[in-house]
Order: C-alpha cells, then sequence, then structure tokens
C-alpha cells in the first residue's frame, strides 16, 4: 500500500558511472546514518540513498540536543558531529540487507569521515580503511571534508590534504575487481578560488563527481529572530536558506567543467521547481533532506513527477 501511493510512476530512469539509477532523486547522507532503514527508502521510491556519514570506528556524536527546527524559515540546524555504529557493523547490515534484497533496483552509497579524534595527518588512512571495509556493499562513495560539526575536518578542503585521501582510495580502488565511483562533497562556505583549486584536483586524479552542498555555518537571510537562533548554538545550516548558493555553487562548478564532471545536488529542495532550479544548473542527480523532513515523503512523486 505505501509503495502504491508514495513510489513515483514513469519516473526517467538515468545511468551514471555504469549504474542505473531509476529516477533522480535521492536521500542525502545523515538521515540514515546506519543503513537500518533501506527498505523504507525503496518503498517510497527513492532513486537512490547515500548512507552514514560512516567513520572507521563507532562514535556517538556530539551532546544532546543537536538538532532544531527553524520552521519559519523551513530551515534545521544540526550539529549531530557523526553520530554511527562504525564501518565493520555497518558493512555487515549492508551485506546482510544485499542477501536478503538480490533483486534490488536502489543506488546506495557511503559517505564516509573520520572519527573525530583522529589527527588530520592521520585522515587518509582512516579514509582508506572505512573505504575497504564497505567497498563490496555500496554502489558508490562521498568523502565527506565537509561537515561544520567534526572540529578541524573542513580544513582537509585544502588541497594537498585533499589530495592524499583521493588518490590513496583510488589506489585501492583499483585494488578490487568493480571499481567504484569516488565523489567529493563539498561546503558551500567555499570561495570561488577554493572551488577552482577542488575542480583542478578533480581532473587530476579524474574524481567521479561532486556534491554540492553540505550544511552552512551562516546564519544570513533568516526571519527567526538573532536571539533564538543564537540558543539554537553552533553546528550546519540546512534547508531554504541554502537554496540559493547551493545552486549557485553548482551552476559555477557545471560552467567551469563544462559538464562533464557529474554533480549531485543538495540543499533547500522542497518542490519541483526547486528541483527543476537544481537541474537547470547543471546537476545530474539531486538529494532530498532538510525539504523531506518539511515536506513528508509525498514530495518525491511530486518532484519525479514534474522532472
Amino acid at each position: 500500500m505505501i509503495r502504491k501511493y508514495f513510489e513515483p510512476e514513469n519516473a526517467q530512469s538515468i545511468n551514471l558511472w555504469n549504474l542505473t539509477f531509476k529516477n533522480p532523486v535521492g536521500l542525502a547522507a545523515g538521515f540514515d546514518k546506519n543503513a537500518k532503514y533501506l527498505s523504507v527508502w525503496e518503498m517510497l521510491g527513492f532513486g537512490f540513498v547515500e548512507v552514514g556519514t560512516i567513520t572507521l570506528r563507532p562514535q556517538k556524536g556530539n551532546p544532546k540536543p543537536r538538532l532544531f527546527r527553524l520552521p519559519a524559515d523551513k530551515a534545521l540546524i544540526n550539529r549531530m558531529g557523526f553520530n554511527n555504529d562504525g564501518a565493520k557493523v555497518i558493512a555487515e547490515r549492508l551485506k546482510n540487507w544485499r542477501i536478503k534484497h538480490r533483486n534490488t533496483s536502489l543506488i546506495i552509497g557511503a559517505n564516509i569521515g573520520k572519527n573525530k579524534d583522529t589527527p588530520n595527518e592521520e585522515a587518509w588512512q582512516e579514509y582508506g580503511l572505512c573505504f575497504q571495509e564497505l567497498h563490496p556493499y555500496v554502489d558508490y562513495f562521498v568523502v565527506n571534508v565537509s561537515s561544520p560539526n567534526t572540529p578541524g575536518l573542513r580544513e582537509l578542503q585544502e588541497k594537498e590534504s585533499l589530495k592524499k585521501i583521493l588518490t590513496h582510495l583510488q589506489r585501492l580502488n583499483q585494488s578490487f575487481d568493480l571499481i567504484k565511483p569516488i565523489l567529493l562533497k563539498i561546503a558551500p562556505d567555499l570561495n570561488r578560488d577554493q572551488i577552482d583549486q577542488i575542480l583542478e584536483l578533480a581532473n587530476e586524479i579524474q574524481l567521479d563527481g561532486i556534491v554540492a552542498t553540505n550544511t552552512t555555518i551562516g546564519r544570513e537571510g533568516l526571519s527567526m529572530k538573532k536571539q533564538k537562533v543564537e540558543t539554537c548554538g553552533a553546528g550546519g545550516l540546512s534547508g531554504r536558506p541554502l537554496k540559493k548558493i547551493s545552486t549557485s555553487i553548482v551552476k559555477y562548478i557545471s560552467q567551469k567543467t563544462k559538464g562533464n564532471l557529474p554533480i549531485i545536488a543538495s540543499g533547500g529542495i522542497f518542490t519541483a521547481q526547486d528541483a527543476k532550479e537544481k537541474k537547470e544548473a547543471g546537476a545530474t542527480l539531486i538529494q532530498l533532506w532538510t525539504g523531506f523532513v518539511y515536506e513528508g515523503p509525498g514530495v518525491l512523486k511530486r518532484v519525479c513527477k514534474y522532472l
């Protein structure tokens, strides 16, 4: 009954990275951190799901409360802190799900990060170990160096740090029989020079795509009173206030790469029109997160129908 009511009809499939996405709408990382609800997402009709962020070792995340709604702005502030069960447990969970659902058409991505207590200079090794643990059970990877909720993590977006992580993952990827796409998730707070450096690196190491964007540390343009926003504390802002900046970054990347680098757009998608704007800006696929929270599962069908 749920499938019949929510699953998009006659959705347009997309072939990318030798994968077939039954539709271009996915669920962004951070919603199903531990890959516990894959059957639910498939039933609701998502074309793909990104699980995680997954770290090598289990992690409790930041103290609660750590998620706040800003209803007037259709926004969320979160500082979850990569709370997850760890790569080994999640890999086993994915393995068992794959065995039970051999005929699934759901594309599963793994968003990977580093543990909070791991020094940045050792991060490349941890990303590699996480990658190896999950590799047999997912369809693609997203390297997360852009969450604002792990101290120092965003420093890994600098070109040399990134190069060390991504070249290591590419080497590991070559050791498997089946090579998996590797993408990078970037912050909306990067300036154009920083984005240019990332795109140079992406070209140099033949990165498979970009996820644009993560949450922002900015608080501009909110209708909620400043004092109320400040009581929420630190964390990444997502939702409607992120829409314009996220779309502008998608457009910039698409133009700079002449549309040759696939982009998964995430940030401020609530309606079919929002999704269309992202596609017109140059996105190949889109992801819901805050829009799914506020609009409910019916948004997926509306977006697919419009696209």
